[in-house]
């Protein structure tokens, strides 16, 4: 069988009763697609292309696994994953053997329809969606995305929550990807992020489901669509009614809202997208053990992207572990280091680190402002605040660790910022995705991420009141320390 390596990307690979859509990394068994992990079909990308042929098992590492030292026995746990979701051996049907000494092959005959002829094959239907075409792999999100993909079609309104940068329309999109088969009549894409009059809302939605100006929207009722509207933070209210609205009109509907904060609509069901995931001192031993790490594997991605032939080190691990982790775990800080390797090295990249917003200005030219870098999405959040709600956000920096209410209360209360007013404004940073509460043996503690916290001491010291609230802090430490029978909160000690 002739190499399949040079089919378009928007080719569609058939075999058996499987149809492995490149573009969208997208496998469906008729209509329902099968869930594997990024690198599962990594690895049956390879085979499908090279079918017919054996592929050794160093290739295929070398593939997948191009940035880190990966011993057999993860391929072949991949492979086994790969042959349950395809049913491999059932009914007499084989799609990969092993080839002892040499290697796997994929022995399924397969076809392929390049995109110029899926006109005859679907009837020339109208385009079923306007996602844009993913030019890299989703990193660490397997998890959350696999749970939205299930969650969706059944709860309807689901909103990805969390800061600027921590990746809530990657996950979005990967999301729509997966459900475009699931959905009959489509799946679409509405970006608010350029649109800052609310009257304009609708006519936005009407413009990018192609429907004629002034179309009312109860032509959606009978559609089984899925929607994905991406930046609504700044729109909330206009977006919490459009949404009840449609779903209250629309039964067949769902919903997937990208948002710093909820919209608070009926039925919503709010998921918060973590940060990437952090090695902690204890992984620091061999690179594949770091590699288990999606903030790394997302790190030595955008490098090799940037540096033709970077590779990670032992010797480069603490480098790595600490850049990621003052970056929060963040991929859009993340990738914006990593795009300054060449200019800077680890070492160039980690002295840097004081000056966050000074490493982190070169952006992604493509996009509206406020997402090119991390310190635009932070002042566009800034921005959106009321004036007390920045106010609290500055004078809350000169914690350095998690904080409670009542620390919070005793080192920044005023006669202007009065301590029930406080835990109001405190609340209203968590929503907006400015603050992360952990409830931890029955007490709420709060904390920045580091980023955050650099960008609102700025703000502080700026305003000519860093000094007096960092003398604040120390009294009030000092005064944690004597006053009989009070302990001193732990996050105040380090």
């Amino acid at each position: 069988m002739n190499s399949l390596r040079d089919l378009n990307s928007d080719a569609v690979l058939r075999f058996g009763p499987y149809a492995f859509h490149l573009r969208q990394r997208l496998i469906l068994e008729g209509d329902r697609p099968l869930r594997m992990g990024g690198r599962a079909l990594d690895i049956l990308q390879v085979l499908v292309e090279r079918a017919g042929h054996v592929v050794s098992k160093d290739e295929l590492i070398a593939h997948v696994w191009p940035t880190s030292v990966v011993e057999d026995i993860n391929l072949r746990v991949h492979i086994a994953a790969l042959r349950r979701a395809l049913g491999d051996g059932q009914n007499g049907q084989r799609y990969i053997v092993n080839i002892p000494q040499r290697g796997y092959s994929f022995i399924a005959p397969v076809a392929h329809v390049p995109v110029g002829t899926l006109v005859s094959i679907e009837a020339a239907q109208k385009p079923q969606h306007n996602l844009p075409a993913r030019l890299t792999p989703v990193t660490g999100r397997d998890s959350i995305v696999g749970s939205l993909v299930r969650q969706l079609p059944v709860r309807r309104l689901m909103t990805l929550a969390g800061p600027g940068g921590i990746g809530k329309t990657t996950v979005a999109l990967r999301v729509a990807e997966l459900l475009l088969q699931h959905y009959e009549d489509g799946v679409w894409l509405v970006d608010f992020a350029a649109i800052d009059d609310p009257a304009h809302v609708v006519a936005h939605l009407t413009q990018t489901l192609e429907l004629e100006i002034g179309t009312p929207l109860d032509v959606l009722a009978k559609r089984h669509t899925l929607l994905v509207f991406d930046n609504c933070e700044h729109l909330l209210e206009r977006c919490r009614t459009l949404v009840e609205d449609l779903l209250m009109s629309a039964p067949r509907l769902s919903i997937l809202v990208t948002s710093r904060e909820p919209l608070q609509a009926a039925g919503e069901t709010v998921q918060r997208l973590p940060s990437l995931a952090v090695p902690p001192t204890s992984a620091l031993h061999c690179v594949a053990q770091a590699m288990g790490y999606s903030a790394v594997q997302l790190f030595v991605s955008r490098a090799r992207a940037r540096q033709q032939g970077f590779a990670l080190r032992e010797q480069d691990l603490k480098a790595v572990r600490e850049i990621c982790r003052r970056l929060d775990g963040l991929p859009l800080a993340i990738e914006l280091a990593a795009a300054q390797i060449d200019a800077l090295a680890l070492v160039g990249l980690q002295a840097q680190l004081d000056n966050c917003f000074q490493l982190l200005t070169q952006g992604r030219r493509t996009a509206v402002p406020r997402h090119q870098t991390l310190k635009a999405a932070l002042d566009w959040s800034y921005e959106q605040l009321s004036l007390m709600e920045q106010t609290v956000l500055q004078r809350l920096a000169v914690f350095k660790m998690a904080f409670t209410l009542d620390a919070a209360i005793g080192v920044i209360s005023c006669e202007v910022l009065k301590p029930g007013q406080l835990t109001a404004l405190v609340q209203r940073l968590v929503a907006k995705s400015l603050l992360s509460m952990d409830h931890v043996n029955g007490i709420d503690r709060y904390r920045f991420l580091n980023t955050t916290r650099t960008y609102a001491l700025e703000k502080l010291e700026r305003s000519g009141h860093l000094r007096a609230f960092e003398r604040h802090y120390a009294h009030y430490i000092s005064r944690a320390r004597w006053v009989s029978g009070v302990q001193l909160p732990m996050e105040l000690v380090e």
